[in-house]
């Protein structure tokens, strides 16, 4: 049983006249996961099989957007993490899954892939030295933010508006009419179809978790959003930097809020969750399929048909060199370049909520009589998970594909228990008036379901070998 302290009872602080003020989390989350994904798995997607596996993404992205509104309900309504809630079932489910999200971190494929494209860009270089050296910088940047959060919101905003420019000229210049005839007949024709005998279950099931943020980056959501002050985090320290910002005096660090549901703050309520969800859908959701779909084309269009492509991450250097054949030498450029900006970004996204999700659990659950702040936590977090990427491309593993599906594999299974978690949670630790109900309860049990299914399928496939051989 857990032992936090019983919540204390508020009223819902009102949503800002002007909502465009708290627009960004659901930015965040996109503009974080803007990468794998969008970059390297669903392109290299579409130039192996074509279009087929296109409607994946659609899924993919709409489970993520119901996952991320449960992990935001409980937050609006608490002003604590999903974590924290899933710590008051068992003390230490944070924990678990603190080491299912540090499991499929470590490995550094995001900082990899950003150094690989760098080197097309500068025709040559290291791409492990690069990487390393590009951790470091963001370790820097984390920890020297004196709010963590706005210096993150600034610069996704800054890459999502990047990616926007190449997409709008993949569309003018790039994309050919065989390809938009190409996607509604792929759509249709292989809605339901997994080509898992030309790409593996692995790849497949990392694609469907990394469409749009997946794995620990859905959690952070709730982390976002109380740091942005949406609903009762309105009364939760932000997490600040212990070198430059100031930290805010708080009580118990485990404090935990909730509202009566009378008729004033159930009003309230449904305008914040109203917003919460339109803010989701008109950036996470509306952004992240728009840029797989845009991505894929481009690739189907430049690559689709080319005989013997790389099975690797070095696809993506075919692509820029075909596109500075097709459209010209500057667009090849731009691909590259505005690739390893996202990259570089969705690195730094990573290492924040993988530390922040980890601070959360250490000063929420173990160490709440330490003197150590949250934000102190975070700080030293940061810099461990960027040594520990530097050891990793020390060590040798340097294959960015790879890299990937290891982590997008773990992804899918913590989808798969957190999922179910999140139903548990939104069922018993909120008023009945505001607990998960209807079509919402059901999809997000398909998910754990799904998630799950596919996680044993991967499992089943990488080990079969091995007792058939024995």
């Amino acid at each position: 049983m857990s032992t936090f302290p019983p919540p204390i009872t508020r009223d819902l602080p009102d949503p800002p006249r002007n909502l465009w003020r708290i627009v960004g989390p659901g930015i965040v989350a996109a503009g974080v996961g803007l990468s794998s994904g969008e970059f390297v798995l669903w392109p290299y997607i579409a130039s192996q099989v074509g279009l087929i596996f296109i409607w994946g993404a659609l899924v993919g992205v709409g489970m993520q957007f119901f996952l991320n509104m449960e992990i935001e309900r409980y937050a609006l309504a608490t002003g604590e993490t999903a974590i924290t809630g899933f710590n008051r079932i068992w003390k230490h489910w944070g924990l678990v899954l603190a080491i299912m999200v540090y499991l499929s971190n470590l490995w550094p494929g995001w900082a990899l892939s950003s150094a690989t494209l760098l080197t097309y860009l500068f025709g040559g270089g290291s791409p492990p030295v690069i990487a390393a050296v590009s951790l470091l910088v963001i370790g820097a940047s984390l920890t020297l933010a004196p709010v963590v959060y706005v210096a993150l919101e600034r610069f996704i905003f800054a890459k999502v508006l990047a990616v926007g420019v190449l997409a709008v000229l993949a569309v003018i210049f790039a994309i050919d009419g065989e390809t938009w005839t190409a996607l509604p007949v792929s759509f249709a024709e292989g809605f339901g179809r997994f080509p898992h005998e030309e790409l593996g279950f692995a790849l497949l099931l990392g694609a469907l978790a990394y469409a749009g943020a997946g794995g620990g980056q859905n959690l952070c959501q709730s982390n976002w959003i109380r740091d942005k002050g949406f609903g009762m985090g309105k009364y939760v320290p932000r997490l600040v930097s212990p070198l430059t910002g100031t930290e805010e005096a708080v009580s118990d660090d485990r404090a935990s809020y909730r509202f009566e549901t009378t008729p004033e703050n159930m009003a309230r309520w449904r305008r914040w969750w109203r917003f919460a969800n339109a803010e989701q859908l008109a950036t996470f959701f509306a952004m992240t399929v728009v840029t797989i779909v845009l991505t894929s084309m481009l690739a189907h269009s430049v690559l689709g048909g080319l005989p013997n492509l790389p099975n690797d991450v070095s696809f993506l250097q075919v692509q820029g060199e075909q596109l500075k054949t097709i459209v010209a030498p500057w667009f090849g450029t731009l691909f590259w370049t505005i690739g390893a900006f996202a990259l570089f970004g969705s690195a730094m996204g990573i290492i924040d909520y993988t530390s922040r999700l980890a601070a959360d659990i250490l000063k929420s659950t173990y160490l709440t009589k330490a003197r150590i702040s949250e934000s102190r936590l975070y700080f030293w977090l940061v810099w461990a998970l960027v040594a520990i990427g530097c050891l990793v491309l020390l060590s040798g593993m340097t294959q960015p594909l790879v890299l990937l599906i290891i982590s997008a594999s773990i992804a899918g299974a913590m989808m798969c228990l957190y999922a179910a978690l999140l139903v548990v949670i939104n069922r018993r630790k909120l008023p009945r008036p505001i607990r998960v109900r209807s079509y919402r309860l059901g999809i997000l049990i398909g998910i754990s379901a799904l998630f799950g299914f596919f996680a044993l399928l991967t499992l089943y496939q990488k080990l079969s070998p091995l007792f058939d051989g024995a």
